[in-house]
This record gives C-alpha cells, structure tokens and sequence, in this order.
C-alpha cells in the first residue's frame, strides 16, 4: 500500500512505526497474535516463578486480565437497539449485518458506496489486547480482530485539504427498533481529527475474542479508539466522510458541557455529574479495601498518542 502523496506529514504514521511496526505493536501492548493471551507471557510467567515482578507496564497488557467474553459481549451501550446493557444482546440477536455497504464521500479520491468485504479485502488483519474505558466510568479489557484504520484510510486517499474523518452507524429503525424512539438524533454519528485517524492506535474491528464481530458489539465493523471515551468508538459504519471541519458527534451535539468531541480518557477531568478518577472493571473480582482501579490518562496510552494534543488545554479541548 502506496502513502498518500499529498497527505500532510502529521497525518502520516511515522516511517520508523511503519518500518518496524511489529516491534511496536509488542511494545504497545497491542499484539498481533493467532491468540489473545489472557494472562502473562512466558517471560512474566519466568519471572513469576523467580518472584520477580512481571513487566505490567501501562502500555502492556500482558499482564492484565482479559475481560470473560461473556461480560463484553452483554454488558454494552448500543442505544439503537436498547438503552439497557443487557438489552442489545437480547434485541440484536435477529440483527443481519450482511451484506453492508460503507458510503465514502467528501474530500477523497476514491468516493463511491462499497461492498465492505471488497472494501477491506486484503488489508492486514490482526488481533490486539486494548484496554476500553466507558465515559460511565466502567471498563474492560477486549481482545479485538481487525485492521489498523490507517491502512483503509490510505487505500481511499483523502485530500490534503481533508482534516478529518467522520463516521455514520447505520439508521434502520425496522431492524434498530430503538431508532423509533427519538433518544437522540439519528444516525449516530462520530469523528476524529486525520492525525488521530491516522495514529497507529485507532483500529477498525470485525470481530473480538477471535470471532466475527457480534451484533450487540457492532458488527459487521466499529471503530476502536482506545485512547478515548468508548462513545468514540462507533459501531456499525455504513458512512466515512472526509472534511476540512469539525465533524459533528452526536453526544458533543446532546450535551456539549459533559461530552466533548475529543473525549480522551482524562481522570483530571471530571464528568459533571461523577469523578473519572477510578473506574469499575467488569467481570474482575474487586478488592473489599479497593473495589475501583485506578484510571490513566488517555487510558495509559499517553506515550503513543500524547504529542496529538501538545500545546492544548485538555480541560477545554475535553
């Protein structure tokens, strides 16, 4: 896959990334694997037997508990089909997400509406181990199948001109029966800035646990921001537009005092209404004296993507 040619350069994913991207990944924490890998490596697992403490850096999550498929795939937002977490998994059952098509349009050079599958045939698929942290101040640790967004941004070529990249999920209300309901205003709709698209972090999930993606989760492709708020994380795309303006999202569009369109994991930034300093981590047994962890900024991911946000105020820019 070619480079944009007229991509800005801090657009672009830096060359000594791509050149040695697999060392990144592992050292990301991010892990291309045939596997997910529920505890430590066979390293850590040495150290263990050495009583050595294993490497459980913030950027690591080898030494993490996976969350149990079970809680990721019922306990979830996805408000067009229910407003309740178990409530996608019950009403999204009957939901067919094939065959889809993905609209392209705005500043690009290959606009059209496309087959997904000839869409992102051939791009590198993967699995990586991400931390998701809920702006409700509960999080998870997932193990995600898919793409690097970069790759799909790159086969579309946008502009130069194109400052970001938003998304769509798709308005049905016959098979969304939640869209009935005027929640909020349909279709839901997300976006990034070309630089955090194009970071090595944002990622594109067809599935998780090594299987297709479930409805309840999103399927047939969300997107995967893990440096930010899951409401970043938008589910079901039919539309990627490319633009020179801050798209909409539409919780920023609801309640722009509690939800920004930046939206990066921020424990020094309350929400209005509750402290994001701790979070509840589903599935994992808590502690009687310490029933909350303790939560990173931007998800402890801040050695890849800090330098996206140097010189801005991050409790306005929130």
């Amino acid at each position: 896959m070619k480079f944009i040619p007229d991509c800005h350069p801090n657009e672009v994913t830096d060359e000594d990334i791509v050149r040695h991207r697999r060392r990144f990944l592992k050292n990301a924490g991010i892990l291309a694997t045939s596997g997910f890998l529920p505890g430590c490596d066979s390293r850590a697992e040495e150290k263990a037997q050495h009583n050595q403490k294993p490497d459980c850096k913030p950027y690591n999550l080898l030494c993490e508990e996976v969350t149990a498929e079970k809680y990721a795939t019922s306990y979830n937002n996805f408000y067009e089909f229910s407003l309740l977490k178990d409530g996608p998994a019950r009403l999204a059952k009957d939901f067919n997400p094939h065959p889809w098509e993905v609209k392209v349009a705005g500043l690009v050079e290959q606009p059209g509406t496309y087959d997904l599958e000839k869409l992102i045939a051939g791009l590198p698929n993967e699995e990586r181990i991400y931390r998701f942290r809920c702006v409700e101040a509960w999080s998870m640790v997932i193990p995600w199948n898919g793409f690097a967004l970069h790759h799909l941004i790159r086969r579309l070529k946008p502009l130069s001109s194109a400052r970001y990249v938003a998304f769509e999920t798709l308005y049905d209300p016959n098979r969304m029966p939640n869209q009935h309901r005027h929640v909020i205003p349909w279709p839901y709709r997300e976006g990034l800035r070309m630089d955090e698209a194009m970071n090595e972090l944002a990622f594109m999930a067809t599935g998780m646990y090594g299987k297709p993606l479930p409805n309840q989760n999103g399927a047939p492709i969300r997107l995967v921001v893990p440096w930010k708020y899951g409401f970043k994380s938008i589910k079901s795309i039919v539309a990627i537009h490319f633009t020179d303006k801050q798209p909409v999202n539409s919780w920023h569009q609801i309640a722009p005092q509690e939800y920004g369109f930046y939206a990066n994991v921020n424990p020094a930034v309350d929400h209005p209404r509750w402290s994001q300093a701790s979070e509840r981590r589903i599935g994992a047994k808590a502690s009687l004296f310490n029933p909350r962890i303790k939560t990173l900024p931007f998800n402890g991911y801040g050695e890849y993507v800090a330098d996206l946000y140097k010189g801005m105020d991050l409790r306005r820019f929130f």
